[in-house]
């Protein structure tokens, strides 16, 4: 269950480190504006914004590697950590979006789905 959960982390991982793509590097361009509904003009008002959004995607996704790394090595305890703390602030981001944003509902559970998934995998499978 350990290496399920730690799969599904790393997937969660991934899912962020597009969206940080998205958001950071090519928030103008036209693969970002489908994927967030955004004109040329709001892509241009909103660019700070998502460049800044865009690295708290990021940090996430680098505590979940680093965790998984660490994990591997050994330290049980700090890389579990990491771990829950990224997956588990991804499931909470997730959650907002889906309570502030019924349209949103399909990327909220695209955002939290995997990770909540790889928290209960990887709680159980350190558990037994």
């Amino acid at each position: 269950m350990v290496v399920a959960g730690l799969v599904l982390v790393g997937v969660a991982a991934a899912v962020h480190l597009y969206i940080f793509v998205l958001e950071s590097l090519v928030w103008t361009g036209e693969k970002a504006r489908a994927t967030f509904g955004t004109t040329p003009e709001q892509a241009r008002e909103t660019r700070s914004m998502a460049f800044n959004q865009g690295f708290y995607n990021l940090f996430l996704a680098v505590e979940i590697v680093v965790g998984i790394v660490v994990l591997a090595t050994g330290s049980t305890a700090v890389g579990a950590t990491l771990v829950f703390v990224g997956a588990g602030s991804m499931v909470a981001a997730g959650l907002v979006l889906l309570t502030s944003d019924r349209t949103k509902t399909r990327p909220a559970l695209t955002q939290l789905t995997p990770p909540l998934l790889g928290i209960a995998l990887l709680a159980a499978g350190l558990a037994s």
